[in-house]
């Protein structure tokens, strides 16, 4: 029986990126969601696509259709508050799962809940293969491959160009927003430590200018690890905004002051209200045109550098529609291989991997 693409949260922004890629990929998936009138129409829209009901936070209702071998794409956030059943129905049922969630907590979570059952049923599960995070653990496992036995630590950026604010969604901004008052982890001593978002801020070159980003976490903490051993810290920073990159150390340092206090919630919400003004939705292909994405991986003793590795690709959300899609379709066609929660390069393999980002366009520069 062939197995098949079910593509949850196709009515959403990052979804319809998703179907888009599939689309012109030649690929036709099962569309899921609970609206069955807003299903109808997309489905109609797109040549009459099957499209079924299901409830998201019920694993038995997504279950009853999905198939061992199937591949379940979901798009459906904030993936701490609805992801979790999503996970735990494609890992019972032996369907391969892809994600686009930027929550390194909940990445951590399904590793911890779901990976031995996952690897029972022989589902490979692919949290965050997006944006977020696919081209930092890329670009960190060709620096680490290039400095040889000497690496000990890795140092990622994020970074874009381009008319980026006007460029990056409502829900990107709220998820910013939002991930000040959180912990993000990184990797210390062969350890993961939570530390303060935004408490540090690094320098990297980027097209020949340096540009500041603050300290934010990624999957690269979870998944180069076990790959690197002789890696005692790895660190992942935000650049987006480089000249906000210095404020928001003291935006983050008080609202995490003032969550502590009484009523300080509100008054934190009011601090950061700014960072989520601009438009509703997110970018259309003509504003997602204007914005490349950056990526920068510097591999060191620890004390000082060994190699540089810079891609450049797609706007983040475009390059996320076409990695999901590109993941769906390989897995649906998968036959045997490594199962359970799986980083890119455990997943597909280096090479493989690499050609692929090259035929979406993130390439090295």
């Amino acid at each position: 029986m062939t197995s098949r693409i079910l593509l949850l949260g196709a009515t959403g922004y990052t979804g319809g990126l998703v179907l888009e890629a599939l689309l012109r990929r030649g690929t036709h998936p099962v569309l899921a969601g609970r609206n069955a009138a807003a299903l109808t129409a997309l489905a109609e829209r797109h040549g009459d696509l099957d499209h079924v009901v299901v409830d998201a936070t019920q694993p038995a209702s997504l279950q009853r259709n999905l198939r061992q071998g199937d591949a379940l794409v979901t798009t459906v956030g904030p993936f701490e508050r609805l992801g979790y059943p999503v996970a735990e129905a494609a890992a019972e049922a032996g369907a391969h799962y892809i994600d686009s969630t930027g929550e390194v907590g909940f990445v951590h979570a399904v590793r911890d809940r779901y990976d031995e059952r996952a690897r029972e049923t022989g589902a490979v599960m692919l949290p965050a293969f997006g944006y977020d995070y696919v081209p930092g653990i890329l670009a960190g496992t060709l620096a680490a491959h290039r400095a040889g036995a000497a690496v000990r630590a890795l140092d990622i950026g994020y970074f874009a160009t381009g008319p980026l604010w006007r460029g990056i969604s409502h829900g990107t901004r709220t998820t910013m927003r939002d991930g000040l008052t959180l912990p993000s982890p990184t990797w210390r001593d062969h350890h993961l430590v939570d530390e303060r978002t935004a408490s540090r801020v690094r320098n990297f070159d980027v097209n020949g200018h340096q540009k500041s980003a603050f300290l934010v976490s990624g999957t690269e903490v979870l998944f180069l690890p076990p790959e690197f051993p002789s890696l005692t810290d790895i660190t992942v920073y935000n650049g987006w905004f480089p000249t906000l990159s210095r404020p928001l150390t003291l935006i983050s340092s008080a609202v995490n002051t003032l969550t502590h206090l009484p009523a300080g919630h509100r008054l934190a919400d009011a601090l950061t209200f700014p960072l989520t003004l601009g438009p509703t939705g997110g970018p259309d292909a003509t504003e997602r045109a204007r914005t490349r994405s950056y990526v920068v991986a510097v591999a060191s003793t620890g004390s000082a550098p060994l190699t540089e590795v810079h891609l450049e690709g797609p706007s983040a959300y475009s390059l996320t529609g076409e990695l999901m899609a590109w993941a769906a379709e390989s897995l649906a066609r998968r036959s045997g291989g490594a199962a359970g929660v799986l980083g890119p390069v455990e997943a597909f393999g280096l090479e493989t991997l690499q050609t692929a980002c090259a035929e979406m366009g993130l390439t090295a520069v």
